[in-house]
């Protein structure tokens, strides 16, 4: 038998060059303990912090403390399936979570898997769960205003995009309520919306996306749930999960909103994976890097600059109080990595006023910048005219006989509280909440009967619609209170007046000009 030399190098040459290496690297290791969300695995000496490991039983952990004689890995799913002495592999990967349209509507796990039975989750990106905050030299000034619909905050704390606004306050005080509201008003800007709920009751989760699918608001809106019964791994890495999938969007230059509701749960489940973990803890058990898991999560917040297309993200965490203790570990914590924020008050809140804010301790580091011309103008002095009724009113509760100009202050004030409550799921447009604004801070309702002052609101807006299209429509045009707009102002409010004063003949009345 003879060999022919050519055809034995042909095919020793198809075989060199369809020659592909496929050894499998992957370290394995075994589980030493398992429980409580936690495993420790031995054998994984290379493995990089961060890193997603995948046990035997198809469970997906986070290698999150690399020890000298083992590893320290948080599972994330169901634990139970773990056992000891089973295997771990490495998989050479971070943790991603899915991003795009494909999310959009959605309800889903921090993990980016369905949990609104509307099928998988089909996405051709996946973006990392941690990834670096945007360096100064890549963002500009928060200048353009992100409108909330509520008259309190769009007035005295204004956020805008790219900005992070903490809502805090006790448990019950409206919290949720404000940034489900914020998320309703953002139905035809193109703000794309995403509502993590950390740590929260499933009965309250389904209200929330009740009340967003009800007006609307789910079909530019992405829900990541980890829940009070989903273990605190899950609980710990829900809020990273969300704002990946909203940072896909800023880079593409668009706008998102994040509500992180909330962050003390988030907070308390890295307590506890840190002190199973045997971490040294710090104040109130928190381990000492507990700043550390908030900040690098809000600074991901910013607007950026036009050469990267200008998108911008803004966040409102939210922070539960125990007896309105401002000053304990993780409130002073996140209020010093915020941009402001909005305390809301039990008192208040009891007391019929909502939003139940504190206008004294309620403040927005952007300020005017974040307000249209016309909110700037007529709403500038709002904030300390509160603050100091509220003193007056303080004052005048001890029975002493108050001066024509103080008894003025006090009426004028209460009007002004009574004009700035508002229902919930009913966000106003900015410039009906100038037109109020502008009636009740230029004394047009002093001498309104403070239960009548909803009624003659909501008859005001009606009547500059209807009959005052005009004069609303030169105000959207300027965007600001004009020498002109206010004179037409004047004039609508006048006929108005005449109005409202033939409708309720009481009003002018004496025994109405008191207050309530």
């Amino acid at each position: 038998m003879r060999f022919k030399a050519d055809e034995i190098t042909s095919v020793l040459q198809r075989e060199i060059e369809q020659f592909e290496s496929r050894i499998d690297v992957r370290e394995v290791g075994r589980v030493l303990e398992a429980g409580d969300g936690i495993a420790r695995v031995y054998g994984l000496s290379g493995v990089m912090a961060g890193e997603m490991v995948e046990f035997q039983s198809g469970v997906t952990g986070l290698a999150f403390n690399l020890e000298e004689n083992s590893v320290g890995i948080i599972i994330l799913g169901d634990f139970l399936e773990v056992k000891e002495g089973d295997e771990v592999r490495t998989t050479g990967k971070l943790l991603s979570v899915p991003v795009g349209d494909a999310v959009i509507g959605r309800v889903v796990d921090p993990l980016g898997n369905p949990l609104d039975e509307k099928g998988p989750v089909i996405s051709s990106e996946s973006r990392l769960v941690e990834s670096v905050a945007p360096g100064v030299a890549d963002r500009q000034p928060v200048k353009e205003p992100l409108q909330t619909g509520i008259k309190a905050v769009d007035s005295m704390t204004p956020i805008g995009r790219g900005q992070r606004e903490l809502i805090i306050g006790d448990r019950k005080t409206g919290k949720t309520a404000i940034a489900v509201d914020a998320i309703i008003n953002q139905r035809d800007t193109g703000v794309k919306c995403f509502y993590v709920a950390v740590g929260q009751k499933e009965s309250t989760v389904a209200n929330v996306i009740d009340a967003l699918r009800k007006h609307g608001a789910m079909d530019y809106t992405t829900v990541v749930v980890a829940g009070a019964s989903d273990p605190a791994p899950l609980q710990y890495i829900a809020p990273y999960a969300g704002c990946a999938m909203a940072e896909h969007f800023m880079y593409n230059g668009q706008h998102t909103l994040v509500v992180y509701d909330d962050l003390s749960k988030q907070a308390v489940a890295y307590r506890q994976l840190s002190l199973l973990m045997r971490r040294p803890p710090g104040r109130e058990a928190y381990p000492g890097d507990v700043f550390y898991c908030h900040s690098r999560l809000l600074e991901r917040s910013a607007k950026l600059n036009d050469r990267l297309g200008g998108g911008s993200l803004t966040a409102l965490p939210i922070i539960e109080t125990l007896e309105g203790e401002v000053s304990a570990y993780i409130p002073t914590n996140v209020i010093s990595i915020t941009d402001g924020q909005i305390y809301l008050q039990p008192d208040l809140f009891f007391a019929g006023q909502r939003p139940a804010m504190n206008v004294g301790i309620s403040v927005s580091r952007v300020g005017g910048n974040a307000q249209i011309k016309a909110m700037k103008k007529v709403a500038g002095g709002l904030r300390l005219d509160l603050a100091a009724f509220r003193e007056l009113e303080a004052f005048a509760q001890l029975g002493t006989e108050l001066d024509a100009a103080t008894q003025a202050r006090l009426d004028r004030g209460y009007r002004m509280v009574e004009l700035l409550k508002q229902g919930q799921y009913q966000p106003m447009e900015v410039y009906d909440q100038v037109l109020s604004i502008y009636a009740g801070t230029r004394g047009h309702l002093d001498h309104i009967p403070v239960n009548r002052v909803h009624d003659w609101e909501q008859g005001f807006l009606a009547f500059m619609r209807e009959q005052k299209a005009d004069v609303r429509q030169l105000l959207v045009d300027t965007g600001d209170v004009t020498p002109e707009v206010e004179s037409a102002l004047e004039a609508a409010i006048a006929e108005y007046q005449k109005q409202f004063a033939s409708k309720y003949d009481d009003v002018n009345s004496p025994a109405s000009s008191g207050a309530a």
